[in-house]
């Protein structure tokens, strides 16, 4: 199971990213992700950075089995928030086969933030070198809810 731990700087960024994007002014269309905690079951939340693929829209998990990864597969369902704005959606894990197109798009959208931890893949990466690391960047299509 891959997961990349945050560094101080890290949780710098994510909090100063959060802290814009719950006030109404997202940063290169990031939103606040809120879910139920899986053993709580109080809303938790992180930024996040959503993409759109084809028509459906993603969420990537840029340092993999995150703890926001793990209760959004318990809720299966969860809230994009910024400013007062609330979507809320519900989402089913992608297979590891179908990433490929996701996992491209996702590093030309927000390489410049998260291409570090992708391993030295690029949105450059052939199809192939995109699917040997799939398994360890768990990706979620979002539907709208409500």
């Amino acid at each position: 199971m891959r997961y990349v731990k945050p560094t101080a700087s890290d949780e710098v960024f994510n909090r100063t990213v959060g802290f814009f994007t719950r006030i109404g002014l997202p940063l290169a269309g990031s939103r606040v992700l809120a879910v139920r905690g899986r053993s709580s079951g109080e809303w938790r939340t992180t930024p996040v950075n959503p993409l759109r693929v084809g028509g459906e829209r993603y969420l990537v998990a840029p340092r993999g089995e995150a703890q926001w990864v793990r209760n959004l597969r318990v809720a299966g369902t969860g809230e994009l928030r910024h400013g007062r704005r609330v979507e809320p959606f519900t989402a089913s894990e992608v297979a590891d086969a179908d990433k490929t197109p996701v996992l491209r798009e996702y590093l030309r959208a927000w390489g410049w933030e998260v291409g570090r931890f992708f391993e030295g893949v690029d949105k450059n990466a052939t199809d192939a070198q995109l699917a040997q690391i799939a398994t360890g960047f768990p990706v979620f299509r979002l539907t709208a809810a409500g």
